[in-house]
């Protein structure tokens, strides 16, 4: 079977790892002695060891999977260098720059403590650091012991596994039942252009589309893969794509009742927000804006009217639009940059 080429290959999206990483031990002490022609009991003269390197990782905003790192999962950095003769220190060891996407969480896989959170291109993290060089002869020396013969080991460098996480930088995220529409909607208001079809979990991977509104504002949207009962505790695409959701500062709900047997919007507007809850309680106080997508169809043009009733009684405005017709959209997309206003001028 002929195979693509690897250039023509799309770029999986990875975005979890376990990786083992392991700073560069101190260099070992030197013992020497000073041998010169006139000095006939030269001292002792033995150099430090150089310290070992560290593993640094740094955000670098051209990346966008965690890919490579399933390939590569071990990163050790170089010894420092032995100390030598005449008080000669040890070179340093070089420290390894690990670069990763721009969003990415550094945790301790034993612990699973958050060590740093890069969310600035450019942003570094020493995430272990290396071992101090031993201490030469030289400095062991004192009167009454004039001719040390022992040195320092050098100290070992940090080593443990790491779990990196990214998580999606975007300031809108679009949330909703699987084949409500969220990929078509994203592919109405920005460049992006998801893989759309009329099946549940088209969206495998999170998509990011750049919004242009008013003269010189623009915002960054995201496309979360569908969340079902249960996607919490990993039915579905479950908590691989919630987390995505945590970087957000505004929710566009999108809810689909185009199914003869679809339930009332409100039910599923519920059912989204619970799993949003159980997942992180915080998620819920995030402003959302509400809409109904699929208007252009007679079967939700019919029951629309009903459904936006129920829930003005709970308090709840709601949007109707159409991202094949553009009908609404404008709607939508003002209340979100109001949404958006608002979310600033508290933060």
């Amino acid at each position: 079977m002929h195979q693509a080429p690897l250039f023509l290959l799309p770029m999986k999206f990875v975005d979890e790892v376990k990786i083992f990483v392991q700073a560069g031990h101190g260099g070992r002490g030197c013992v020497s002695f000073r041998r010169e022609k006139y000095v006939p009991r030269g001292g002792p003269d033995g150099g430090d060891g150089g310290k070992g390197g560290d593993i640094v990782f740094q955000a670098d905003r051209h990346l966008s999977t965690l890919l490579d790192f399933r390939y590569r999962p071990h990163h050790l950095a170089p010894k420092g260098g032995n100390g030598e003769g005449s008080n000669r220190t040890g070179r340093n060891g070089e420290d390894i720059v690990i670069s990763v996407p721009v969003g990415t969480v550094v945790k301790n896989a034993a612990t699973m403590e958050i060590m740093a959170d890069l969310v600035e291109d450019g942003q570094r993290f020493i995430a272990a650091r290396g071992g101090i060089g031993g201490k030469g002869n030289s400095h062991f020396a004192t009167s009454t012991h004039r001719t040390p013969r022992f040195a320092q080991d050098g100290m070992p460098g940090e080593e443990f596994w790491i779990i990196l996480e990214l998580k999606l930088l975007a300031d809108v995220g679009i949330i909703g039942k699987p084949n409500a529409g969220k990929s078509t909607f994203i592919s109405r208001v920005s460049a992006a252009r998801p893989k759309i079809a009329a099946y549940p979990f088209t969206t495998l991977t999170p998509n990011l589309g750049v919004v242009a509104y008013g003269r010189h504002q623009s915002f960054v949207i995201a496309d979360i893969p569908g969340l079902i009962a249960g996607a919490h505790a990993g039915a579905g695409m479950g908590v691989q794509f919630l987390k995505h959701v945590e970087r957000t500062s505004i929710l566009l709900h999108i809810i689909d009742i185009s199914e003869d047997n679809s339930p009332r919007a409100s039910r599923l507007h519920d059912e989204v927000n619970r799993e949003l809850g159980l997942f992180n309680a915080g998620l819920l106080a995030k402003p959302q804006v509400v809409a109904i997508g699929k208007i252009d169809l007679p079967a939700v043009r019919e029951r629309l009217k009903k459904e936006i009733d129920i829930f003005r009684e709970k308090g709840i405005e709601v949007s109707a639009f159409s991202a094949v017709t553009g009908e609404g959209m404008e709607t939508v997309m003002n209340r979100i940059a109001l949404a958006m206003e608002r979310a600033s001028a508290t933060c």
